[in-house]
């Protein structure tokens, strides 16, 4: 996977109350089980991967009870997130990120292991439009996820956003150069994912 590819659809993101939880939802729902990633330090938070094929994949995250409490909000909504393991955002990878981040996004510098990269989400760690406007990050050398994790055969068929604003958030997808990469639907629940398993439909939400 050329992770250098201008802005394209990266990863999905399901947070969870707890990392096993989400494990264990995902492995309920897809039949695998992700790989267990490593720890953000900086946002006091870790990780579990799926590849979902050669330039995509599906990040479990969860607050890190074992983390010291990172100084601001923690990304994708955690601090406040209550409820069963659910997707909260999608995030696309770009080499634009300062030109395209909004001026309340501070591209941050990330790590977790040889993994290196850039990351714009705003202040407040809530993601945009309920999620239907993605993170945007920015590889950095030492590679990529789908380079490493093991090919399970499953597939990102379709991703459909829905918000009440439409046309706002049109907008914001065209700014970004994504709205090509996503379906938009005037109903439903916000972030639905369509996953290929084993020649059947799943539908993540």
């Amino acid at each position: 996977m050329d992770a250098r590819c201008e802005n394209a659809l990266d990863h999905l993101v399901v947070a969870a109350r707890s990392l096993g939880e989400g494990i264990g939802h995902i492995a309920q729902r897809l039949g695998v089980a992700p790989t267990l990633g490593g720890k953000h330090a900086r946002m006091g938070t870790h990780n579990a991967l799926l590849s979902l094929g050669p330039d995509c994949y599906l990040e479990v995250i969860s607050i890190d009870p074992e983390a010291s409490a990172p100084e601001g909000p923690r990304w994708f909504g955690l601090d406040r997130f209550t409820g069963i393991p659910r997707l909260v955002n999608w995030v696309a990878r770009t080499q634009s990120i300062d030109r395209l981040r909004q001026p309340d996004e501070p591209a941050l510098d990330m790590q977790r292991g040889d993994f290196r990269w850039r990351f714009a989400a705003p202040f407040d760690g809530q993601p945009r439009l309920g999620g239907t406007v993605p993170a945007l990050i920015q590889w950095q050398d030492g590679g990529h996820p789908c380079n490493r994790l093991p090919d399970h055969g499953l597939r990102l068929k379709r991703l459909t956003l829905s918000y009440a604003d439409s046309g706002h958030l049109h907008n914001e997808l065209t700014r970004l150069g994504l709205a090509e990469r996503v379906q938009l639907a005037g109903n439903g629940a916000a972030l639905r994912a369509e996953i290929l398993v084993a020649g059947k439909v799943v539908e993540l939400s």
